[in-house]
């Protein structure tokens, strides 16, 4: 999707990730304002607008430009504000920002935060600049093109209000010097409400003809996952949109698990960003950052499976405790390892069947793995979960669904059957069926047992600094000099 890089740096020429002359990333200043109303002027320019915003959600592989300073780095960073910030993973190191996430001690200025919030809002700033000139399309294709980026748009403010809380909300182009609109925190019922209104329009107007692109089933598959998540939930809403994709016919869950991981665009994948591998320009650079045995990436090790989870593994993972997780070495030898690394994502090429000589290809920082957002499992689990509604106990179809993915990962769908489903069993099938793709920090907020779950867990680790204000990232302090500080910060 790099292709289209051009394009954006023509349009957003001013931009924040283009020009040091400014700081602006939600608009175009007047001049790059002048080029963009060149540019669109016919349908294929549109869709060309609307490939660009893919692009800066795939993000700019580390690789490529390695400073760690304002390159949209896309969901390429985000398992360190998801996955480090849960009980799941941490830094095999205590060194560098990075190793912050997994403390809680994630501060203002951390730059992998302040990467994270301004790539979201690239993507919402190439949405709501397609969404300006959507009408050069051609008829047929407006309400089509317009749900598409309303979809991204959605995905992007999911992600920003879960986890900085309220932020501003802007749904169209402004002037560059619009203060108010741009840097105004706008509560998060209101911008739920806004996400909400556009992911119906991408459950609308949207088929699924794509799987790396905006679909239908996408849309009522992440619209489910907000009614689950909003602060009022809709229960029965996101239970018939889960019903609506399982009896769909267009989605399965793959009879193997690693194939969910290695055969890109399964059938059990529902929306996914695609990577190119070992073209600098298409490719992403985590997977390598997973390793540590022998480092192929530019950290010590990032992702590094911690022990509680492979106990959680070891008691319910099944046949997929060999497919998300490897201890090399010594670590090899113990029963519970300290420093396990995550293979959901191997780099391409990958030969980890000599635990003391695993190879990672030619080109690990240039990987092609393509990052998943949402596949058929998730769904099935969400359908238990909307029917628990807010719960802690369910019964009937919610099993059902919870046991088509247990019986996939080699449970008896009878002697293995439970007789109740409880929130308690949900959250572990859920952590380790998802383990490592960004969902755990989500699920524990989610069903209201973060602070519980992560202070425990904290308390555990020595990490002393945890609080429950740390459930909240703090907004860049980047941003809030920019706003002349219109932007407050949420509490420390």
């Amino acid at each position: 999707m790099k292709y289209i890089k051009f394009l954006i740096f023509a349009i957003t020429g001013a931009s924040m990730f283009v020009s040091c002359d400014t700081d602006e990333f939600l608009n175009p200043l007047p001049d790059s304002a002048i080029v963009a109303d060149s540019f669109f002027e016919s349908d294929k320019d549109v869709e060309a607008g609307l490939i660009g915003i893919y692009d800066a959600l795939q993000g700019v592989n580390e690789n490529t430009e390695s400073s760690s300073i304002r390159f949209n780095r896309g969901v390429q960073l985000e398992y360190l504000l998801t996955e480090h910030r849960s009980d799941n993973t941490r830094s095999k190191t205590l060194e560098g920002s990075r190793a912050d996430f997994h403390r809680f001690i994630v501060e203002p200025d951390n730059v992998q935060s302040e990467d994270y919030y301004q790539s979201m809002y690239e993507i919402i700033f190439r949405a709501n600049t397609v969404l300006q000139y959507v009408d050069k399309a051609n008829a047929s294709n407006i309400q089509k093109y317009a749900a598409e980026a309303k979809f991204l748009r959605a995905y992007a403010y999911f992600n920003l209000v879960r986890l900085y809380g309220a932020v501003p909300l802007v749904t169209e182009v402004v002037g560059a010097d619009d203060k108010e609109a741009l840097f105004t925190r706008i509560e998060v019922a209101t911008v739920y409400e806004q996400i909400v209104l556009d992911l119906q329009e991408g459950v609308t107007y949207l088929d699924n003809s794509h799987k790396s692109r905006a679909s239908k089933a996408a849309a009522q598959g992440i619209l489910a996952k907000v009614y689950l998540t909003q602060p009022t939930p809709n229960y029965s809403g996101a239970k018939q949109l889960c019903e609506d994709i399982i009896n769909g016919g267009g989605f399965a869950l793959e009879a193997n698990f690693r194939d969910v991981f290695y055969n890109e665009l399964n059938n059990e994948i529902i929306f996914a960003v695609q990577y190119l591998s070992g073209n600098p320009d298409e490719s992403q650079g985590f997977s390598s950052e997973f390793t540590s045995y022998k480092r192929q990436g530019r950290q010590d090790g990032l992702n590094i499976v911690n022990t509680n989870l492979v106990e959680d593994f070891i008691l319910s993972g099944g046949n997929r405790t060999n497919e998300s997780y490897a201890a090399f070495g010594d670590d090899a030898d113990l029963p519970i390892p300290e420093n396990a690394e995550v293979i959901k994502f191997l780099p391409d090429g990958s030969d980890i069947s000599d635990s003391n000589l695993p190879t990672y290809g030619g080109a690990p920082a240039n990987a092609g793995n393509d990052w998943i957002i949402l596949r058929y499992s998730d769904v099935l689990l969400m359908h238990a979960e909307a029917i628990m509604a807010g719960g802690d106990t369910a019964d009937g179809s919610a099993i059902n669904s919870f046991m088509e993915v247990r019986v996939r990962a080699g449970f008896d769908a009878t002697a293995d059957r439970p007789a109740v489903l409880t929130k308690d069993a949900l959250l572990l099938e859920r952590r380790v069926e998802l383990a490592f793709e960004n969902h755990r920090f989500f699920d524990l907020l989610r069903l209201g047992v973060a602070h519980e779950v992560l202070g425990t867990h904290a308390a555990t680790m020595g990490y002393t600094s945890y609080n429950i204000r740390r459930l909240l990232l703090p907004i860049p302090a980047r941003e809030i000099n920019l706003s002349d500080g219109l932007l407050t910060q949420n509490p420390q």
